[in-house]
This record gives structure tokens, sequence and C-alpha cells, in this order.
């Protein structure tokens, strides 16, 4: 039986273009090559779009109204806020994934520090936002009226002025983020003919907050207490987008004179660009594998035409078609086999080489095995298309 196989093999392969299945190899492993770097990539560096510091973060937008004139003026007649259409009309784009708002105080608010020998005492603004807005995990975020203590979150950058600009040039100590929170505050609260000192603490930092945020129960608390008006139009929204860098954000603030309060639209920008080239970069490949596909079908058909005569030869001597085209799927599969340890290969240079410059940046690349997985997918997809067109071909020539 051995004897008869490889006769019959050493039949089949005399009509087999070796040019014709390099190059169906070369080109469908330059587009698997391309289809998996450029998957890994995304996903190496679609691990620091989640992060709020960093430069690519992208998720949130704050939004407000532009000022613009003497609209920012007291007396000028024109409302701040946001109106419940305006925030409904936002929260209805199809950009939107979720939307919260901003609630400002309507009372005046001052806080002092004691730090020994000297001090500090400066009037604030609070504002408040849903928790799940929040990016930092603060304990104790909440506030009792009976055992009033106000927790606090304070933007990063407001830290840093602190360290490198008050307390420089004033001989106080610089502190950090921890020292912060075990720093004596007291806040005072003032309002329709009542005043009242609170104590209160730090209990965190934001990078994507750029604003002093307290719990939402002591802002309902104090608007109806100390405020004048039991419920203000959100100052400004903040915006979880489905769509970073949209030209359809900007259009949209620009139309309704809006504008986002740093350069979030911007850095989402960069996460859309490099969607949309690892799009095209992954279109490209899947094109050449397609024709690369094509190219070895047609090969195959070629050389099945080729050894038509020897098909109803071998079928004379009871050959079924199954038992032939094991030979020619047998070239198959390993030719793909082959394509696809190659791109993997690749794949895996390529990610060290740019593992160094992402691991400067402090971005860590992740595991590689889901591109692994989509390589063995894809070629397995492929190689069972080639074997089941084969078989029926070879059907096809057994009964003509």
């Amino acid at each position: 039986m051995k004897i008869m196989r490889n006769v019959i093999w050493r039949l089949l392969r005399r009509n087999i273009s070796v040019g014709q299945l390099a190059g169906y190899a070369l080109a469908n492993f330059a587009g698997l090559a391309i289809v998996l770097t450029a998957l890994q990539f995304y996903r190496d560096v679609s691990t620091v779009l989640g992060r709020d510091d960093s430069f690519m973060s992208r998720d949130y937008l704050v939004v407000s109204r532009k000022v613009t004139g003497l609209g920012g003026l007291v007396g000028s007649g024109e409302s701040r806020g946001f109106s419940a259409d305006e925030v409904a009309d936002m929260a209805g784009r199809p950009w939107v994934r979720r939307g919260g708002e901003f609630t400002p105080a309507t009372f005046n608010v001052s806080a002092s520090i004691d730090m020994g020998a000297g001090g500090m005492s400066t009037a604030l603004f609070f504002e408040a936002i849903p928790d799940e807005f929040l990016d930092v995990p603060p304990q104790d975020w909440s506030f009792d009226p009976e055992r009033p203590e106000i927790p606090i979150i304070l933007n990063k950058d407001y830290l840093s002025l602190y360290n490198f600009g008050f307390a420089s040039s004033r001989g106080l100590p610089q502190l950090s983020e921890a020292m912060m929170g075990m720093v004596p505050l007291r806040v005072s609260i003032s309002g329709n003919g009542r005043q009242q000192w609170l104590p209160a603490r730090i209990v965190g930092f934001s990078s994507r907050l750029n604003t002093i945020a307290v719990p939402e129960a002591f802002m309902r608390w104090a608007n109806e207490r100390y405020g004048d008006a039991a419920r203000p139009a959100p100052s400004r929204l903040i915006v979880e987008v489905s769509k970073p860098g949209d030209p359809a954000i900007k259009e949209y603030l620009d139309a309704h004179g809006y504008e986002s309060a740093d350069d979030g639209a911007d850095r989402g920008k960069a996460a859309y660009f490099l969607a949309i080239v690892t799009a095209v970069v992954i279109g490209v490949g899947v094109v050449i594998s397609l024709l690369a596909f094509f190219i070895l079908m047609l090969s195959i058909y070629l050389l099945l035409q080729k050894n038509r005569e020897k098909l109803h030869d071998l079928m004379q001597l009871g050959y079924s078609p199954a038992m032939v085209a094991r030979y020619y799927s047998f070239i198959v599969v390993a030719v793909n086999a082959v394509v696809l340890v190659a791109s993997l290969v690749v794949m895996l240079c390529a990610r060290a080489g740019w593992r160094g410059p992402l691991d400067a940046i402090g971005v860590e690349p992740v595991s590689p095995w889901v591109s692994v997985v989509v390589g063995v997918a894809v070629v397995s997809v492929v190689t069972a298309v080639n074997i089941a067109a084969i078989r029926r071909k070879m059907s096809a020539y057994f009964r003509s």
C-alpha cells in the first residue's frame, strides 16, 4: 500500500508548478504577516488609550460654553449653565456613550490650612459630578449632615502649582499627595445669611477633572441650605465618547458654541487616527491574502486540468476522489503551515522591535497570544476552504 501511495504521489507531482506554489506562499505570507503585525501593534498601543494620564487618553470630554465678549461678567444677563433640553440633545448624539453634569455650588466657599506657625486661607469653588465619572477610587466618598466632614478631590495640577509656585515663593513646605491627605483643612460655607465651618480632607487627586470635586450628597445639602438656587443649571458637562476623535464631535461643539475644557478632543484624534491606520493596514493585508488565495486555487485548478487524463486512469484503477485529493490537500496544508509559522515569526520579531520604545514611555505590551490565535484561525479557515474546493473539483473530474 505504501508503495502504491508513493507511485501515485510521483505520478501526480510531475505537473506541480513550484513557481506557482512559491508565488502563492510569498503573497499569502506577506498578507498574513501584515495583518498579524498590525493587529499586535494596535493591541500593544491600545493599552495606553484607557489611561487617564496618558498622551492618548480620549474617552472623556469636559464640555463648557465658550466665553466671548462680556458673557462672563456679572449682570450681563447671559446664563452660563446648560438647560435640560441642551443636556438631552447632547446625550442623544451618536458619539456619546454616556454623559454627566457638573453641579456648581451656589454658596460662598473659603478654606484655611493651619501649618504650625504659618497658614494659608483662600476662596474656593466646589463642583460635584456623578461618582461613575471619577477617575480615582476615593475611600469614604460620602457626606453625613449629622457628622459633617467634606471629602475633596483635587486636580493634580493644583498640587503642582502649590509645590512649585506658591510654596517655593513663600518658604512653605512642599507636599506629596499622601501628605496632602493629612493636612488639616477647614472650609467655610456661607449664604442666605448663614455660615458654617466644616472640617474637610483631601481624599484623592484627579488627572481627568480640572475642578475641586465634592460628593453630590454634600452639594445637594449645601445648595438647599446655603445656596441661592434650589437646583442650579449644570455649569459643565462630562461626556464619555464612543468614537474618540470623530470629526462630528468638533462640528457639534462649534455649531453650538461649546468647547472642551482641555485638549481631550485633540488627544482623541490620535486614537481615532491610529484606529483608521490600523484598519487600512489590515485591509491591505486581507486583500493580499485574498489574492494569494485565488492564486492558489487557480494553480490547483490548472494542475488538476493538466492531470485530467491521469485522474481518469486512477479512477479506472479503483481510486476514489478522496484518496487522490488527499495528496493535493497535503500540499495545501504544508504550504499554509509554513506561511503561518513564518508570519508569526515576523510578528514576534516586529513586536520585539517596538517593545523597547513602548517600555520607555511606560506602555506595557499585551500578550501576543490573541494574534497567534487569530493567525491560526485564519490559516485554518483558508486551508479548510482550499481542501473543500479541491475535493469538489476532484469529484467533478471523476464524474466527467
